[in-house]
C-alpha cells in the first residue's frame, strides 16, 4: 500500500501568506458612475469619480461647474489614500454639514478611497429644510455608487530584484511564493525582475531574496 504525505507547514505558509493578500487591500470605484434624486421639484445629479489626488477633484469640479452652469449648487466630498485617511467635504452654499457630511457619510458607508463624489442641484422652487437636503444629498450619492461598479484593490509595494541565470528559477519560485506580479524583466548580464507585492509581505520576500545572495533595490 502506498501512502502519500505533504508537507502540512507549506500549506500554512500558503494559507498565511493567501490571508495577508485578502486582507491587505482597499476598494475603490472602476470608472465614473451617476446618480439621481428629485424631491418637490429639486433634482440632484450625483457623479462618482475615481480619483488619485486633490487635482484630479478640481477637474471634475471645474468640468461639471461649466457643464451645469445654471445649477445652484456644486457639493462634493472626497476620499484619498489607500487607507482613505485623506478626506474633506464641501456644502457649496447649503446649510451647514446639510450636503458634503451626507455624501461623504456615503463613501464611508461602501468603505470606497481614491474616489470623489459631486452633487450638483438645481434648485425646484420649494425649500427641502436641512433634514430633506440631508437626505437628498445622501440617496443622490448612494444611487451614484449603486451603480458603480466598485472594485477590490491590492495595497502593493514595487522593487526590483537582480540574480544571476543560477538563481534565476529560485527567484521565481519566490515571487511566486509571495504572489508577486512581475511588471517587467530584463535578461543581459543577469537577470533583473521589476515587480509588485502586497505591501505587508514586502519585508518577507525581500528577505527570501536575499537569504539565496539577490540584489534588491525597493521604494
Amino acid at each position: 500500500m502506498q501512502v502519500e504525505c505533504f508537507d502540512s507547514s507549506l500549506i500554512f505558509v500558503i494559507f498565511e501568506t493567501w490571508y495577508k493578500i485578502v486582507d491587505y487591500t482597499y476598494k475603490t470605484i472602476l470608472k465614473p458612475a451617476e446618480g439621481l434624486f428629485k424631491d418637490k421639484g429639486s433634482k440632484f445629479l450625483a457623479f462618482a469619480y475615481p480619483v488619485s489626488s486633490e487635482d484630479d477633484v478640481k477637474q471634475y469640479l471645474e468640468q461639471l461647474r461649466k457643464e451645469h452652469h445654471g445649477a445652484r449648487h456644486h457639493c462634493w466630498a472626497y476620499k484619498l489614500g489607500e487607507d482613505g485617511g485623506r478626506f474633506r467635504c464641501s456644502d457649496d452654499g447649503e446649510p451647514s454639514n446639510s450636503a458634503g457630511r451626507p455624501i461623504l457619510g456615503q463613501l464611508d458607508a461602501f468603505n470606497v478611497t481614491n474616489i470623489a463624489v459631486i452633487v450638483v442641484r438645481y434648485f425646484g422652487g420649494t425649500l427641502l429644510g436641512v433634514g430633506g437636503l440631508m437626505q437628498a444629498y445622501k440617496e443622490s450619492t448612494k444611487d451614484a455608487l449603486t451603480n458603480a461598479e466598485i472594485v477590490e484593490k491590492k495595497i502593493q509595494a514595487r522593487f526590483s530584484v537582480s540574480c544571476t541565470y543560477g538563481q534565476n528559477s529560485a527567484v521565481k519560485n519566490i515571487l511566486k511564493r509571495y504572489c508577486c506580479e512581475i511588471v517587467s524583466q530584463k535578461f543581459a548580464e543577469t537577470c533583473e525582475f521589476n515587480c509588485m507585492v502586497a505591501t505587508n509581505l514586502k519585508d518577507d520576500c525581500v528577505a527570501a531574496l536575499q537569504k539565496i545572495q539577490c540584489e534588491v533595490t525597493y521604494e
